[in-house]
């Protein structure tokens, strides 16, 4: 018996030393996610893509920690819905916010809320856009609606509504670092969305740079002055640079210079929309700003009288660029200051990091400044992740991946069941390049807004790696076809071109097999349609002008004749 008791407490003890070995497997930890957005930031304006405008070591860092993806794209580039899109799962005609005039529909579920019921930590900190109780968060603090450069105001969970003194590049991170810091449980895994206003319209950058951006020059893209030849759409667009721009809000021209010069508004509201952004600015902001762009103005007005119609459109693409690019140089800063905190924590290891952007925009690129089309500058994305032990550093990749893939992702990443109703894929396999469990040949593209500010047709599209197959309707209809390897700019339409045949009869085939995939169809297009133009109709649709919003109309009513 004695011998016995002695076997059964050394079995005992060897399984105490064999859980103590530890060369043992461990249970991995759930990776933390930290999703950093920016609002309409080009891919142009990174220097991890190209660095002839700006250089942004930050953002390049996660690139060179992970992956940087040459064909990201947006599902409809305008951000609202960009938004819905990557929070969904689901295309605009599915989650029902195709535009920024529908409300989005508050029964969608969205992966935060799955995250957060699966045990993680979520919270919001920047821009979201739409809505001001944003659900499944622990903790959020967002701009309303567009929000505001200077001294912004913002919608909190447990405070009410806020106002904070300061830029909000730096605000905004100053409240991720907070919660990083204060509130987060160490425990848990995270979930982080830090969300940023810049760099959108219209741009004030941070008072550090002022003096430095307003003194720069920029290369002029090789279209700055394109004509549009056989692309009807994109000849009545309303986004060009000079002609389309303010004065006063785009070009910070104060508005007693335009009056002193004799120059009348260009857009609607155009000084009320200065006096909104630089009226923000207290007593101290102000003086720094005038000291910047007083300068300008008085160099404009010393040179204006022998100035031209493209040496014109010259300047206001270098002050447009100068004030843009401003405001990248402090959104790189603070993500430097994020990056920071999680190496300085040891949270690196076990975190994916990605930066993006809602959609790309246009730099010159075309003459224009915006977005919306399916062209390249306004459908791609930057988008760079890390993801240490599971993405190769410094890693490439030209997969044709899409906003609509973020929310299947991260619940892939922390192992979350998703939705049968998601319509994107999980970008693990890319991540990994595991290719063999990926197979995506083309991705589709629907914009919705018109008629609306700039003048954009409705239009849809298949787009390959070579190839983009788009038809423009309502209220012109017609297809255009772009060869992406021979003519990269996008300035020619070989829709009818005899060369073109058989490749055009494949990418219809793309497209309606896409649009059967994604439930899209011409009815729904049409229900849009009958939606919005009551709207227009009544003047609540921002930014159309009446001699282009009363043909469409009447074009409309007819239709329902």
């Amino acid at each position: 018996m004695r011998k016995l008791q002695i076997f059964f407490i050394l079995i005992n003890l060897s399984f105490i030393f064999i859980g103590c070995d530890n060369s043992a497997p461990k249970i991995e930890e759930r990776p933390n996610i930290v999703f950093i957005m920016s609002d309409d930031h080009a891919y142009q304006a990174i220097s991890a893509y190209d660095t002839s405008l700006i250089k942004t070591p930050n953002i390049d860092r996660i690139a060179k920690m992970g992956m940087l993806f040459t064909n990201a794209s947006v599902t409809n580039s305008i951000c609202a819905p960009s938004r819905a899109t990557l929070l969904t799962g689901k295309h605009s005609h599915i989650n029902g916010k195709i535009d920024n005039v529908s409300p989005f529909d508050t029964t969608n579920v969205t992966f935060p809320q799955l995250l957060q019921k699966a045990g993680y930590q979520t919270a919001m900190f920047g821009k979201l856009h739409f809505g001001n109780n944003p659900k499944g968060f622990d903790q959020f603090k967002i701009l309303p609606g567009q929000g505001s450069y200077y001294n912004p105001d913002f919608i909190t969970k447990n405070d009410g509504e806020i106002n904070v003194t300061g830029y909000v590049t730096d605000i905004v991170t100053d409240m991720t670092l907070d919660w990083l810091e204060s509130e987060r449980k160490k425990e848990d895994p995270f979930m982080l969305m830090y969300l940023h206003k810049a760099p959108h319209r219209s741009w004030l950058m941070a008072e550090r740079h002022m003096d430095e951006f307003t003194k720069k020059e920029f290369r002029e893209p090789k279209t700055l002055f394109d004509a549009h030849e056989g692309m009807p759409a994109a000849k009545v667009a309303k986004m060009n640079i000079h002609g389309d721009m303010g004065w006063a809000a785009d070009s910070k021209l104060y508005p007693d210079v335009m009056d002193e010069m004799g120059l009348q508004e260009q857009i609607g509201y155009d000084k009320l929309r200065f006096e909104m952004g630089v009226g923000r600015l207290n007593k101290e902001q102000r003086v720094n700003f005038d000291k910047a762009y007083r300068r300008v103005a008085e160099d404009f007005k010393k040179n204006y009288p022998n100035m031209t119609g493209k040496d014109l459109a010259k300047w206001r693409y270098q002050r447009y660029m100068q004030d843009y690019l401003g405001t990248i140089k402090s959104v790189d800063e603070n993500v430097g200051r994020v990056l920071d905190y999680l190496e300085a924590n040891n949270l690196m290891d076990n975190t994916i990091i990605v930066y993006t952007s809602d959609q790309g925009f246009y730099l010159g690129e075309h003459g224009w400044f915006d977005k919306r089309f399916v062209y390249d500058e306004s459908l791609k994305t930057p988008l760079l992740v890390s993801w240490p032990d599971r993405i190769k550093a410094g890693s490439v990749s030209n997969e044709l991946v899409q906003n609509l893939d973020f929310a299947q992702t991260f619940l892939d990443v922390a192992d979350v069941e998703q939705p049968n109703d998601m319509q994107g894929e999980s970008l693990i396999p890319v991540f990994t390049n595991e290719l063999e469990d990926w197979n995506r040949e083309a991705v589709y593209y629907h914009y919705y807004e018109h008629p609306s500010e700039h003048n954009v047709n409705r239009h849809y599209a298949a787009i390959t790696k070579d190839y983009k197959l788009i038809h423009h309707y309502f209220d012109l209809d017609y297809w255009e076809l772009i060869d992406r390897k021979k003519d990269p700019l996008e300035q020619h339409n070989y829709y009818d071109d005899p060369t073109y045949a058989d490749i055009k009869i494949e990418l219809h085939k793309k497209l309606n097999g896409l649009r059967e995939l994604y439930g899209d169809n011409d009815s729904l297009s049409k229900k849009y349609i009958d939606e919005f133009m009551p709207l227009a109709k009544e003047g609540k649709v921002f930014g159309v002008e009446k001699p282009i919003l009363d043909p469409i109309i009447e074009k409309w009513e007819d239709s329902k004749k």
